[in-house]
């Protein structure tokens, strides 16, 4: 598709890397952009702009935070002592839709994946290990994505945090074997977090 304008084909382009988005879609936006008011683009720009160079990762949890500590594990409303282990930012945002999570985050930035080359060196253990050990954390739900992955991941944590003497559960099944936990639906999660079950710490 030839637009005639190399600065209407950059937009395009740069809009069609993002995830989902094919080239047909990042042109109808380009040209929704351009039928509307100019402030709305110049917006949506700035936004952009101060998104990619403002944004910081929280220093207790790693979720996206305005500033060193995010609104979660600032807040003296959540249980700060309830650990809910995730895989990514995404997942985060997955457990706060449902409403049913009161305790605290840890985002590992990733699963355990040798195939991926993707090791526990390469995930935020280490300092999971030391927020649990100076929050008095009594309690972790893994709510991990239940893969082949997950499962050694979660594994993998469940031989670290055995022996600091702090409950362990996992989600209930009501997320499927093989499933991600981003496009399970609210409710399902919503109640995969409140049915929790405990892990069985298996001895290595």
């Amino acid at each position: 598709m030839t637009s005639h304008s190399k600065l209407f084909d950059d937009a395009v382009a740069a809009l069609t890397g993002l995830p989902g988005i094919g080239k047909r879609s990042a042109t109808r936006a380009v040209l929704h952009f351009l039928s509307r008011p100019q402030e709305e683009g110049v917006d949506f720009a700035q936004a952009i702009k101060k998104l990619v160079s403002e944004i910081k990762y929280c220093r207790k949890c790693h979720s996206i935070s305005d500033g060193d500590l995010c609104t979660v594990c600032s807040s003296k409303k959540r249980d700060q002592q309830f650990v809910c282990i995730v895989e990514s930012v995404r997942d985060v945002m997955a457990i706060e839709d449902t409403g049913q999570f009161n305790g605290v985050y840890h985002v590992l930035g990733g699963i355990i994946s040798p195939i991926e080359g993707v090791g526990p060196e390469n995930l935020n253990i280490d300092s999971l290990k030391l927020r649990l050990k100076e929050d008095q954390v009594k309690e972790v739900v893994m709510a991990i994505s239940p893969t082949i992955e997950g499962e050694t991941t979660i594994y993998y944590l469940s031989q670290i945090i055995a022996p600091m003497d702090i409950a362990i559960s996992t989600i209930s099944r009501g997320v499927s074997f093989g499933g991600e936990l981003e496009y399970t639906d609210e409710v399902t999660l919503g109640r995969s977090i409140l049915a929790r079950l405990p892990y069985d710490v298996k001895k290595s």
